[in-house]
């Protein structure tokens, strides 16, 4: 009996029930078979039962080597922002043609309706940038200078009619949950580039008006099958920027680092004895903690951002949690290597109220993203760095209860939304897709969710048909078994 067998053999009876299927296999890596296989495999066996196996990426040089996802919680309307429709104005509350419906799913917060009246944007739209993209200029002035630099797809759709689904399908390519989220496949794809801070970061930016926020949770930023290690580390906006990164009172480092190194020792005597890969998740994670105990007050600390950067991002960069604090903090995080920074910004959920509702959502992110691209090229970062913003469905063209010419409601839509793309491999001044006259139906270019995740793979120089991960004994890939496309024409 080896010595593995032999800790095995003690361990308490409740505990040797608790593991796993995995686990219990794990055990019989050193029989007859498992030593034949590995003569041929070599150290490659070892690592595999290890769940240590890491993919071979990239495929191809990459355009980009960081992300930061702007992700607009709620479902942002197209229609009120970048997908201009001034035929619509005629169709002021005339019902819309069921020809144009078609029996489409609705959600049943207006499948009662007697009637769907058409809703015009009530802002003013007129063409910005050199590629002439009709927008909403009144409520983005900012965004509408730095048109030549995004690629706009204004044919996106996706099969979930309410936030839960559509969010989750957004994030991890699928509306199960359980799933890994695009930056956990990030992280395990290309890894670290700062030993010192994590690999993916999530910050969750204050709306300054807060009528109808959305639930989000730490499932949108988990590592699902994937190694744990590779989920996303969420900073807050007050007290410590991560919970229990402080030592307690008259805990020195010294006598973190001593009981570190205990632990660990404990540790790797427990994944001899039952092998698990999430033990070495955890050695992995306190080891980490430890690091940015030394990084992270430096990274959050803003005393040393000079007045032009918050003449640049606006003075609310310097309330903490706000959209514009939380841009600059992914600005830092990634001169400082964090490869996947995701920023959540709420209440573009606009079922009422939008007169009101999207010229406040609208100040919260328009000077702070124009700022964040700015600041991007000013430090040499923006050919290297991937910015997306979007939300995770667009708004309906009728109105969702009352309509005036001043204030309306818009229901969830699937079928067609807005998302943009900026920095590194983007074709800047790009206008991809076209909807109906009203932006209810895609006319031409549709680009799916899973199309989407692709496009961003490919940027980070990762085939996504060869990128997938083996859990329950199917290999999983983010852009699922559905036919996904790469857009190359929002490609430089």
């Amino acid at each position: 009996m080896n010595c593995n067998s032999h800790l095995f053999a003690n361990l308490p009876a409740e505990t040797r029930l608790a593991l796993t299927r995995r686990q219990f296999f794990a055990q019989g890596r050193n029989v007859i078979g498992a030593a034949a296989l590995g003569s041929l495999l070599g150290g490659h066996l070892s690592r595999a039962l290890a769940g240590e196996d890491k993919p071979a990426v990239p495929h191809f040089p990459p355009k980009v080597k960081n992300i930061i996802y702007l992700h607009m919680v709620g479902g942002p309307s197209q229609i009120d922002l970048y997908d201009y429709k001034p035929e619509m104005v005629k169709m002021y509350d005339k019902d819309l043609p069921d020809s144009i419906r078609n029996g489409q799913r609705l959600t049943g917060m207006t499948s009662n309706q007697a009637r769907f009246p058409v809703a015009p944007s009530k802002f003013k739209f007129s063409q910005a940038g050199q590629c002439g993209l009709w927008m909403n200029t009144e409520l983005l002035p900012y965004t509408a200078k730095r048109v030549d630099d995004m690629a706009f797809i204004r044919s996106m759709f996706t099969d979930a009619i309410n936030h839960e689904p559509a969010i989750t399908e957004m994030q991890t390519g699928s509306q199960i949950g359980g799933r890994p989220c695009v930056g956990s496949w990030v992280s395990y794809g290309l890894g670290s580039m700062n030993q010192n801070l994590p690999t993916f970061v999530v910050l969750v930016a204050k709306p300054s008006n807060s009528e109808q926020v959305q639930a989000i949770s730490g499932k949108l930023w988990s590592s699902g099958f994937l190694p744990g290690e590779h989920a996303g580390v969420s900073f807050r906006s007050s007290g410590d920027p991560i919970l229990y990164i402080n030592n307690p009172n008259g805990v020195t480092a010294g006598m973190r680092r001593r009981q570190l190194d205990g632990l660990d020792q404990l540790n790797e005597m427990t994944y001899g004895a039952v092998g698990d890969p999430e033990t070495h998740t955890r050695i992995a994670e306190y080891e980490m903690a430890f690091r940015m105990q030394a990084a992270v007050p430096e990274l959050t600390d803003l005393s040393k951002e000079s007045a032009s950067t918050f003449e640049l991002y606006g003075e609310e960069a310097k309330k903490p949690g706000s959209f514009a604090n939380s841009v600059l903090m992914a600005r830092r995080l990634t001169e400082r290597g964090v490869r996947f920074v995701q920023i959540y910004h709420n209440n573009w959920d606009h079922h009422s109220n939008v007169g009101v509702r999207m010229p406040s959502q609208c100040k919260d992110v328009d000077q702070p993203t124009y700022a964040l691209i700015e600041d991007l090229k000013q430090r040499g970062l923006f050919d290297s760095t991937l910015i997306i913003w979007g939300g995770e469905f667009g708004r309906t063209i009728y109105s969702q209860g009352g309509l005036t010419h001043e204030n309306y409601g818009r229901d969830h839509h699937p079928r067609c939304f807005t998302m943009w793309m900026a920095g590194g491999g983007v074709k800047g001044g790009t206008i991809y897709g076209e909807t109906d006259d009203f932006s209810y139906n895609i006319a031409r270019d549709p680009v799916h969710v899973r199309d989407f995740h692709a496009t961003v793979l490919h940027l980070l120089g990762i085939d996504h048909e060869r990128f997938s991960y083996r859990a329950q004994g199917l290999d999983f890939r983010l852009t699922g078994v559905e036919k996904a496309t790469v857009v190359k024409d929002v490609l430089a």
